[in-house]
């Protein structure tokens, strides 16, 4: 393609089975992830009897951390299970 024409690659179409298999499962695994971590926080502050700010902080830790593992749990799953094609 000398003459700087850009060649797009046809687009493949949607999955709609695989689409909403992976919706649902990151909402299930997602609730539970996110809640689990989320609870882990706040158990360690009840735990260690840290003033509310600490066990705050703790709390949205969790949070974070659960939806990065929510995060790549979808990656995976889309590796598994691709929506195109």
């Amino acid at each position: 393609m000398g003459n700087g024409s850009i060649v797009l690659a046809e687009a493949k179409p949607i999955n709609w089975r695989n689409t909403l298999t992976i919706i649902s499962v990151a909402i299930l695994v997602g609730t539970e992830l996110v809640g689990v971590s989320w609870a882990a926080g706040w158990a360690l502050g009840g735990i260690f009897q840290l003033p509310r700010t600490f066990s705050l902080a703790f709390e949205i830790a969790g949070g974070l951390f659960g939806m990065v593992l929510l995060y790549y749990f979808v990656r995976a799953a889309l590796k598994a299970e691709p929506i195109r094609g």
